[in-house]
């Protein structure tokens, strides 16, 4: 009988206890206020970790030196910094415009290379990561029959906006309660679960179910793929349901196409298309138009807003931008200009120099990640996450929802860290800390969550 799973150093209890206890948070209105601090707190524990070295307490050693790709992603996002205080003086926003954007900097993208720094250095374990995500599944299918009753038994749509909101951020959906959400298009329910909206929770679910796929024990298993295919399918979104086929089916797909056999087959589709071609690019078209069709208002805003961004960005403030989302008119419904989607937001906020700071280091990871599931099933994850991510860039501004990413993104971090520790020669490889923990602390300081680990 195997050990129960369990926190075994300070790090991992505070990623464990983050996780498992995502739905007490929500119902507090302090996600949007714990992402932010563990992000910083981890960040800062694993610099002390680097800085003291051998010094430091064993369970908390830096299992290696920082990689390189995660060098890049703070080069990238001191960059995305750099091109929003110059529009900001471009513009003549003021100082206090400047520091509340820097701040906000702080709260989203920064957020990024922090975690993947955390992931990357401190000896957190990825099947921490994996079970934390299946709890949060566990919780979720638990509450979803409450949740979708809710518009049934006439309950109120917003229980509360937490005085948390005071803080300051993007918006006071932030600090929001909701049980469910009308659907002003079709005026049918909809269901956001901890998410700030249906959209982002749907590709939450996404990562859930990534997650899930890696758990060895079946329970938590069933448990996180039961919470993420319900957020995906009662958040009614198109993007998550692409994500969920798209990011689970394609990581595994990447080893078969290194295959010659399957090269082979390929080059035989290819060349039938010569014949089929014509009528698959109807079909496609056909299938383009319904999906495109089926929230037919959603996509007439977002689209109008990619176009008004892209024309002013261009016309307007093509190096850096504006330094800030700009007020939509009725035709895009309000929504400001810069929003609901990462490339055209950068475009028109930090302009080609932000963009390009954030192009970079994803390219990068993405590659990286190809490279990792090519090679074998520990690449899954990771290209998963970064499939999903990719995803979620175009139709959401990942620099608002990072607060909410972070599992993948130390996901992404713990994922660099072993391949580091796979190039090192035998000779040079750090004591298995973050491997072995299979001391499992005692229960009163390990599990530390509302839900045991099991």
């Amino acid at each position: 009988m195997t050990a129960p799973l369990a926190p075994a150093n300070p790090a991992e209890a505070m990623v464990w206890k983050a996780q498992v206890w995502t739905w007490p948070l929500y119902f507090l209105g302090a996600l949007y206020v714990a992402g932010p601090v563990l992000g910083w707190t981890l960040a800062m524990l694993a610099a002390l970790s680097l800085y003291l070295g051998p010094a430091i307490r064993p369970d908390l050693r830096a299992t290696g030196p920082v990689p390189g790709l995660v060098l890049v992603w703070f080069a990238g996002m001191a960059v995305l910094l750099i091109a929003l205080w110059v529009g900001h003086l471009d513009w003549g926003l003021g100082t206090g415009a400047t520091i509340k954007s820097t701040i906000g900097w702080m709260k989203g993208w920064a957020l990024i290379p922090l975690f993947l720094l955390a992931g990357a250095v401190l000896p957190v374990r990825r099947e921490i990561l994996v079970r934390g995500q299946c709890v949060v599944g566990l919780w979720t299918a638990c509450l979803t029959p409450l949740l979708f009753l809710a518009p049934i038994l006439h309950l109120p749509e917003k229980i509360f906006t937490s005085p948390l909101k005071a803080i300051g951020g993007p918006g006071p959906e932030y600090f929001s309660v909701y049980l469910f959400t009308y659907d002003p298009a079709s005026w049918t329910p909809r269901w956001q679960f901890y998410a700030p909206w249906s959209p982002f929770a749907a590709l939450l679910g996404v990562i859930m179910v990534v997650f899930a796929l890696e758990e060895k024990e079946r329970r938590w298993r069933i448990a996180g793929l039961a919470g993420g295919l319900a957020m995906i399918v009662l958040s009614k979104s198109r993007m998550g349901m692409i994500g969920l086929v798209a990011c689970t089916i394609g990581p595994r797909m990447v080893p078969l196409v290194a295959r010659s056999a399957v090269w082979m087959t390929l080059a035989g589709l290819a060349a039938s298309l010569a014949v089929l071609g014509p009528t698959l690019a109807r079909l496609m078209g056909d299938a383009v138009a319904a999906f495109k069709g089926a929230r037919a208002d959603s996509t007439r805003v977002r689209e109008t807003l990619q176009r008004i961004a892209g024309e002013r960005w261009r016309a307007e403030a093509f190096w850096f931008g504006h330094g800030t989302v700009a007020p939509g008119g009725h035709v895009v419904e309000h929504m400001p200009i810069g929003s609901h989607h990462t490339w055209w937001g950068l475009l028109f906020v930090k302009g080609i120099v932000g963009f390009t700071g954030l192009l970079v280091p994803m390219v990068l990871q993405t590659l990286n990640a190809l490279l990792e599931a090519g090679r074998g099933a520990a690449g899954r994850l990771p290209l998963g996450v970064m499939m999903t991510i990719l995803l979620l860039s175009f139709g959401e501004n990942l620099e608002i929802e990072a607060y909410m990413l972070w599992p993948a993104l130390m996901a992404l971090g713990v994922n660099l860290r072993e391949q580091a520790r796979r190039a090192r020669p035998p000779e040079c490889q750090p004591p298995q800390r973050d491997r072995g923990a299979e001391a499992p602390l005692p229960a009163s300081s390990g599990s530390g969550g509302p839900l045991s680990a099991g």
